[in-house]
């Protein structure tokens, strides 16, 4: 009687319907960024950014006091180039960081096994490529102007006592500043981009780092004539040139360094050049390989 009664009551219930949303790239973005923000990797990348900017800006400021005395600022002096330039080094340090962040945001999922989990919930697998693209650019882009702004902070509070911090009047000072953010978001990119090609963090770390300390270094400190040419197409360093005050860019006009005279939007669209045709390179490859 029960059981009948039990039978009777099951059949009774009407039908469950699940609306099955459709994918769309708004959705994805969001998920991509939860899921950035959820890795304790980012946090620490982000922290390391920053730190490692300010603390280096506040140490080259010290010397820069140091250096300029407490007279006036003289740009004849060289005073504004040293102001200028503190924030150039730091950007350095800083932008191993950023690369760090762009690949494990990438390889981290290839190596616990969750890409299989992003693929089966778009199957398409491009949009969650771009959506991480997107994610990784403007989380570096944000945390850059962080330190930026928390570096020019510290700097100024240093060299406003001898005259010699930045200044925000020169269209030159804030080329610096915003190009350092530019720079660092878009070496993050490029770093995102190699690692969704090798999709192993070890490997595509080895790989950047071979690239922008040893190989770069190394091309341009041997004066061998080939390698003249060879030179203003470097990632990094030509890229790297929006940071640089315009005093320091007379290195880029020495016909025996670069025979290519570029601009330096011309130079930091290498960079862009280099990093587009990598994620090229890795939306092909994604189509193609398993996960």
């Amino acid at each position: 009687m029960s059981t009948a009664t039990a039978t009777a009551t099951t059949g009774a219930l009407p039908p469950r319907t699940v609306t099955a949303r459709p994918v769309t790239f708004g959705r994805v973005l969001r998920s991509e960024w939860i899921k950035l923000w959820s890795l304790r990797s980012t946090w620490w990348t982000v922290v390391l950014t920053v730190v490692a900017f300010v603390g280096l800006v506040a140490a080259m400021s010290g010397i820069v006091r140091q250096i300029g005395g407490d007279g006036p600022a003289d740009p004849a002096t060289g005073a504004e180039l040293s102001a200028s330039f503190v924030y150039s080094i730091a950007v350095q340090p800083a932008s191993l960081a950023a690369v760090t962040l762009g690949v494990l945001a990438i390889t981290g999922e290839y190596t616990t096994g969750m890409i299989r989990s992003t693929f089966a919930a778009v199957p398409r697998r491009l949009p969650a490529l771009w959506a991480k693209a997107v994610v990784v650019f403007l989380v570096m882009a944000v945390t850059a102007l962080v330190a930026v702004a928390l570096g020019y902070a510290v700097s100024t509070l240093i060299l406003s006592g001898p005259g010699l911090a930045l200044d925000l009047d020169l269209a030159e000072s804030w080329r610096v500043l915003l190009g350092s953010v530019l720079y660092l978001a878009t070496v993050a990119l490029f770093a995102f981009a190699i690692g969704a090609i090798i999709r192993h963090s070890a490997g595509a770390l080895a790989t950047i780092f071979g690239l922008l300390l040893v190989v770069e270094n190394v091309v341009a400190a041997i004066p061998w004539e080939p390698l003249r040419y060879v030179r203003p197409f470097l990632p990094a360093s030509s890229g790297a040139r929006i940071t640089l005050p315009d005093a320091a860019q007379g290195i880029y006009a020495n016909p025996d360094a670069y025979w290519l005279d570029l601009s330096i939007a011309e130079s930091f669209g290498i960079l862009v050049a280099w990093t587009v045709v990598l994620l090229a390179i890795a939306a092909v490859l994604m189509r193609r390989r398993d996960a």
